[in-house]
């Protein structure tokens, strides 16, 4: 079982958009240093939509020779094509990875028998374990509990990412699958809660810029540990908003190049943070006490 503070890592880029493999290595030495339970290359902070198939499997590829098994690395490996997921997800499980993260098919707006068909050819194609990826927002697909409580029972779907925010549909989830069935909160803002209520942990963009803190939280609120668990996520939590002023994960590169982590590479159509958002997010970052 996975646990505890687990980062959506960005993938490093030179300015001029090519991936920064020496900055990636040290991102994931730092991140096991402070405390991060797992990583997971190329999510949605990862920028799975910009980089190339290639790339795509270089990064999971690179990041798990990294680790080297000393944290769990969970490889994103969704597609709106299920074909291209099970590629991804079969060369993530030859890289060595140890789950997958598998976001629902966007944009071609699936019923929910299409998306228990989807997740059932992966889980029969590659034997990988896999964590559901709810996030409707960003795909215009919404992964229902019951659809949820169906997948359960494949061997393979070991839990869920849940992105919604909705501490009742978690709570649903939980309800409908069992304790053997383990949820993931993929909203930082009420990440905290849900752990206390249940949750395994949080896959998290603010652990990118705080993952000592984050971390920190994280294991207080597995143990059940409700003030400290609260205090450390007050301090966090404007980052949780303000890491999100324009899409994710422009604002979380420009935190990381800020505090001297990474170079200004983003790839289009994803641009740089605007300027006018600089001082909030700055003003962010230091109520985490990321800098002075």
């Amino acid at each position: 079982m996975i646990t505890g503070s687990i980062v959506a890592l960005v993938t490093p880029m030179h300015p001029d958009g090519s991936i920064d493999w020496e900055t990636l290595s040290r991102l994931i030495e730092w991140h096991i240093e402070m405390g991060t339970a797992a990583i997971v290359p190329v999510g949605t902070t990862g920028e799975s939509p910009t980089v190339d198939m290639n790339e795509h499997c270089r990064i999971v590829e690179h990041t798990v020779n990294t680790v080297a098994g000393r944290v769990p690395v969970i490889a994103g490996t969704g597609a709106n094509a299920t074909a291209e997921a099970i590629h991804l997800t079969a060369a993530a499980k030859k890289a060595g990875a140890d789950a997958c993260l598998l976001v629902t098919p966007y944009y071609n707006k699936p019923t929910q028998e299409g998306l228990f068909r989807h997740y059932e050819a992966i889980a029969r194609a590659v034997e990988l374990p896999q964590i559901l990826y709810n996030v409707p927002g960003r795909t215009a697909c919404d992964l229902l509990p019951a659809t949820v409580a169906r997948l359960a029972r494949l061997d393979l779907v070991i839990g869920i990412k849940e992105a919604t925010g909705n501490l009742e549909r978690s709570q649903d989830i939980q309800k409908l699958c069992g304790d053997d069935f383990f949820i993931y909160s993929g909203d930082d803002a009420t990440a905290c809660d849900l752990i206390l209520g249940g949750a395994e942990g949080s896959i998290s963009v603010t652990a990118n810029v705080a993952p000592d803190k984050n971390a920190a939280m994280c294991r207080a609120a597995l143990a059940g540990e409700m003030e400290t668990a609260r205090q450390l996520d007050a301090e966090l939590q404007g980052l949780h908003h303000k890491l999100f002023l324009e899409s994710n994960p422009i604002p979380v590169k420009w935190a990381l190049e800020e505090m001297g982590l990474i170079e200004a590479g983003i790839r289009l159509p994803l641009t740089r943070l605007d300027d006018k958002f600089h001082d909030e997010l700055r003003d962010a970052m230091r109520q985490a006490g990321v800098i002075n």
